[in-house]
């Protein structure tokens, strides 16, 4: 009894695999739509869903799924044949180099503070001190009396990966007051309290800013967190945004990841304050 439930279990597994993942784009019998399903990075996602947006309306027979959850769950969702595609926002490691990457765009990672902080900008000395806990309070970088509440990333997110390298850091040395997952949650939480200090997407914080949500972004190394200063190279904590897949694209994949990475979209990346790499 217990082999012929093995057994069916094992069937249904390998059905639900193929279903979801053909490079060529999965079709439905229900509806006869093609789907593409993309896993990953949370500041790619929100780009990713407006690209296949725009790209549904000229392609009515496909649907793409976008979903975030941090760069690690665009590489092992990728490898493991749950996604058609995953989102990576870093370049990969060399334990990575099974999959093939496509840059569609390029970010920088900032510091953020609530509007109503008086800090304007903070040494690399003093944000290494401020989170590994040897600060703790404003007044110790000539702020207010006030406790510094920590916004830190969950592991697997690549800008967690990217803000401990930079500032060469130990995860373990890092004592935070908050831990959260995607750049939204790190810019909500800052914005609703005056004395929190996060890192996030140069492009998330600036859309945000714009939108009039009460944080700024805190130059670094003397340069202003700004698109322009990715975009010239000047600022110091640059990445790139990529698209991974499992083997060479074929099909309906390859039709949408040549339509991600084309002029036809640069406005879209350039409306979500990234730098588009046809600039």
């Amino acid at each position: 009894m217990k082999s012929t439930i093995l057994f069916i279990f094992t069937i249904l597994s390998l059905v639900l695999y193929f279903t979801v993942y053909n490079n060529s784009g999965s079709t439905s019998d229900d509806n006869n739509l093609q789907k593409l399903v993309i896993t990953g990075s949370s500041t790619i996602a929100p780009l990713m869903s407006d690209i296949a947006k725009r790209y549904e309306q000229l392609h009515p027979n496909l649907r793409i799924d976008v979903q975030a959850g941090g760069s690690s769950r665009g590489i092992a969702d990728t490898r493991n044949g749950l996604a058609n595609l995953g989102l990576v926002s870093r370049a990969l490691k060399p334990s990575e180099q099974d999959l093939l990457a496509f840059t569609i765009a390029r970010d920088g990672i900032c510091m953020i503070l609530n509007s109503a902080n008086p800090i304007e900008q903070l040494s690399k000395e003093q944000m290494v001190a401020i989170y590994e806990g040897r600060l703790i309070n404003w007044k110790q970088v000539d702020g207010k009396d006030a406790q510094i509440v920590k916004i830190h990333k969950a592991e697997g997110r690549s800008t967690l990966e990217l803000f401990l390298k930079y500032f060469n850091l130990e995860n373990k040395r890092i004592k935070p007051d908050v831990i959260i997952g995607d750049n939204q949650q790190a810019i909500k939480m800052v914005a609703g309290n005056p004395n929190a200090i996060g890192y996030v997407s140069i492009g998330s914080a600036s859309f945000e800013a714009q939108r009039g949500v009460p944080i700024k972004l805190l130059p670094m190394n003397g340069h202003t967190a700004s698109i322009e200063n990715v975009l010239n190279n000047s600022f110091p904590l640059v990445r790139s945004l990529n698209v991974v897949s499992r083997e060479e694209p074929i099909g309906v994949v390859k039709e949408f990841l040549e339509f991600a990475m084309s002029e036809k979209v640069k406005n879209v990346i350039e409306q979500h304050y990234f730098v588009a790499l046809t600039n």
